[in-house]
């Protein structure tokens, strides 16, 4: 009897990655890719979609400065640019699209420094002030993009560019030399008007009757003895109706670059006809308003002298704006100050100043106004609405116009001319105070934490901001 019993040969053993030996590979990739990213970026340059440059006729050196934000600034700072290989790779696309969209948080060059009305003052304010701080490109961004910053030629031209358009499109004419190329201006001591229309639009301002019930005026939340705005966190309209929003003022709002918190109305005239239809602010329509107005027939007769051809809803808006337009306040210590009178500001008010100055906050309050220039995410160093709880319609900021994902949550900075008497603050009106407005700006947009010492300053600088209406100082 046989045994039918086959005999195996026993099995050779699996050979066993070694755990070592995947980590030296793993690093090994990591250290190719390290290398391989910044010696890439050595001969690859940005293409963009469009070039960027202001509209046709621009100067050579605007065409200089506008070639070295291509080669230098692009990946980060244009919506359109093309982007490297290894945006495509794993790891590296998620590090590329937080860069990209922090960039455009901050800045897209295509829409902000050269938008197509013409040149962006607080883009230029904000340049400035990282290339004057090196603070652009970040360490980490130059770690792996080693032909992105500028060198000491680039930066030169570049600062001389901004320093010359400031000079040409944005410094006042009383300003003093020494500040010529300061970030803020001060406002001139008149605006050209149409005296007629400003008188006219005077008595508009204040007439009830543009409102459905009679008992509303554009001065109802822009009082010329409250600063420009109404005090309220937030407006009241007709039938006691409670508005969503804080009311900006009317005051140097001639000089903003768009009007409301989101831009909607492109100037003061397109604003001005805008509560007079909301239905919780005016309630009314043009048809019962001018019937109104009509049947007041030394009104009516005054107003043909101005308008021959009567009254209609684009002749009132035409003369309210032309007096909004009158509603400059010069003559602030501030502006003193940058007309050359050292005296103007006392010693914490300087140091206010310089504090306003060095932390960025000049790179969006700029200019005559102050403000007004610019639509900025509302916090930037920390999630503002987060911390409040709660977002609504009007939180969406410039979003509701546009329909841009950028712009959730951004809007115009507000003036801080006669800022020390437009309380509340914020567009939701949540800060009482000037102290607190300025400890929460500080935290969610400058990156800084205010001492208390800080804070009085920098209050005390904003006080030297308010100026005179009609030769007397708002109050």
């Amino acid at each position: 009897m046989t045994d039918s019993t086959t005999t195996r040969e026993p099995a050779a053993p699996k050979k066993r990655i070694r755990p070592a030996r995947v980590v030296f590979f793993a690093c090994l990739i990591v250290v190719v890719l390290f290398v391989l990213i910044p010696v890439s970026n050595l001969f690859i340059s940005p293409v963009i979609g469009t070039p960027l440059a202001p509209s046709a006729g621009a100067d050579v050196q605007t065409l200089e400065v506008a070639g070295i934000l291509e080669r230098k600034c692009a990946y980060c700072h244009v919506g359109s640019s093309s982007k490297p290989f290894y945006a495509h790779l794993p790891v590296a696309s998620t590090v590329v699209a937080n860069d990209v969209a922090k960039g455009l948080k901050y800045m897209d060059l295509s829409k902000d420094l050269f938008p197509a009305d013409g040149l962006g003052e607080a883009a230029i304010a904000k340049m400035e002030y990282v290339l004057e701080r090196d603070l652009m490109p970040p360490v980490r961004f130059k770690m792996l993009h080693w032909n992105d910053g500028l060198d000491a030629g680039e930066k030169a031209d570049m600062l001389d560019w901004i320093r010359a358009s400031r000079r040409k499109y944005f410094a006042a004419g009383n300003v003093s030399d020494a500040y010529q190329n300061h970030p803020l201006q001060p406002l001139p001591p008149n605006v050209q008007v149409d005296p007629a229309k400003v008188a006219l639009g005077d008595k508009l301002f204040h007439d009830v009757r543009l409102s459905g019930d009679n008992t509303v005026s554009c001065a109802s939340c822009h009082g010329l003895d409250k600063g420009g705005c109404d005090q309220r966190a937030t407006s009241i309209g007709i039938g006691g109706a409670v508005g969503p929003i804080n009311a900006p003022t009317v005051y140097n709002s001639g000089l903003f670059l768009k009007q409301f918190w989101d831009g909607r109305a492109d100037d003061l005239k397109a604003q001005a006809a805008g509560p007079v239809h909301n239905p919780i602010e005016m309630g009314a329509n043009w048809e019962t308003v001018i019937s109104k107005l009509e049947a007041d027939t030394p009104f009516a007769a005054e107003f043909r002298t101005t308008y021959p051809a009567g009254l209609s809803g684009d002749a009132i808006t035409d003369a309210i704006a032309e007096f909004e337009k009158s509603l400059v306040t010069p003559n602030a210590p501030f502006d003193r100050f940058l007309m050359g009178d050292r005296s103007a500001l006392n010693e914490e008010q300087v140091r206010g100043h310089d504090l306003f100055i060095d932390n960025g906050c000049s790179n969006c309050h700029v200019g005559q106004a102050i403000g007004g220039q610019s639509f900025e995410p509302m916090g930037r160093r920390a999630d503002y609405f987060a911390e409040r709880g709660s977002v609504n319609e009007v939180d969406k900021g410039r979003y509701n116009v546009t329909k841009s994902e950028r712009d959730r949550g951004r809007f115009k900075v507000p003036t801080l001319r006669n800022v020390a008497l437009t309380h509340p603050y914020f567009h939701d009106g949540t800060r009482e105070t000037l102290a607190d407005a300025v400890t929460s700006m500080a935290r969610f947009q400058a990156y800084r934490d205010y001492t208390d010492d800080e804070t009085s300053a920098v209050v005390a600088f904003l006080e030297s901001l308010t100026g005179e209406f009609r030769g007397q100082r708002l109050r």
